[in-house]
């Protein structure tokens, strides 16, 4: 199967792979700044969660691309409240760190 060409300014779509790891590492460096001990087993549930709803978005994250205050607030909607019911950890509280984390 030959790979399909792509404009001047289009980037392939990001492998699995490569979404698992920055998923894991923005997570990681919320929980730094959240200052507070999640256990590893609900981490790696909030990592299966927030891959899953990344992957399910994947063509408008792709697409927004480095507009990380858009992907943040796509995060608040789509990610946040799941997550912080998951850790027992405030909503706003969790969104905070995650966009000094993230950056947006």
């Amino acid at each position: 199967m030959r790979p399909q060409p792509q404009g001047q300014h289009e980037k392939p779509l990001p492998k699995l792979r490569d979404i698992r790891r920055s998923c894991k590492k923005e997570l990681y460096r919320t929980v730094k700044r959240l200052q507070v001990w999640i256990p590893e087993d609900k981490l790696k549930q909030a990592e299966q969660l927030y891959v899953q709803r990344v992957v399910a978005d994947l063509l408008w994250i792709a697409e927004t691309g480095n507009n990380r205050k858009k992907l943040s607030d796509w995060w608040d909607q789509h990610v946040n409240a799941d997550i912080a019911e998951l850790w027992d950890v405030d909503a706003a509280k969790l969104s905070r760190a995650f966009r000094q984390a993230f950056g947006g």
